[in-house]
């Protein structure tokens, strides 16, 4: 298959129905991840982390490399595609979620559009993404800082300093 490689990041935190619980949704996303035009390269284990923001339930995430013929924007759309499979539901930012799928890298490099940005604007910054994706893509590197995610998934882990009063300096 010629085309690209994308990094994918995959959470849950809502079950679809009584016996389909996130981490469930989260092996259900990995084979909808595997239909053509789309091929399943690589998958994480899936982790358990805390929400951020309103959202008090737990996520299931984890991380798959996707091989597509598709450019960024078709394959947001057949991410966003998947996502109403699995009744996603976008009504508040960082509410709970069925299934949510983040384009976070794409073996083409960056893309600024007003309805994707790639790398994902937040990837740095959050351990529930890179630890997943180290697992199956440490050397891949941010084009935007051209550090490897094992490198920032590192950064993420070391120690910060802090004032006297505990606070992050």
């Amino acid at each position: 298959m010629s085309g690209h490689v994308y990094a994918i990041g995959i959470g849950s935190n809502r079950p679809l129905r009584a016996r389909l619980g996130p981490p469930a949704i989260v092996e259900a996303a990995f084979e909808a991840l595997d239909v053509a035009p789309l091929r399943l390269v690589a998958r994480s284990p899936v982790i358990a982390s805390r929400p951020i923001g309103p959202s008090a339930r737990t996520y299931a995430n984890a991380a798959a490399l996707v091989a597509a013929p598709l450019e960024p924007l078709a394959m947001l759309d057949m991410l966003q595609a998947i996502e109403r499979r699995f009744h996603r539901r976008r009504q508040r930012r960082w509410g709970a979620r069925t299934l949510d799928l983040d384009l976070l890298l794409w073996s083409g490099g960056a893309v600024r559009h007003k309805r994707l940005t790639i790398p994902h604007a937040a990837l740095a910054q959050r351990d529930f993404v890179l630890r997943p994706l180290r697992a199956i893509a440490p050397h891949w590197r941010d084009p935007r800082s051209g550090r490897s995610i094992a490198q920032l998934a590192a950064r993420l882990s070391r120690p910060k300093p802090v004032d006297r009063k505990g606070r992050a300096l």
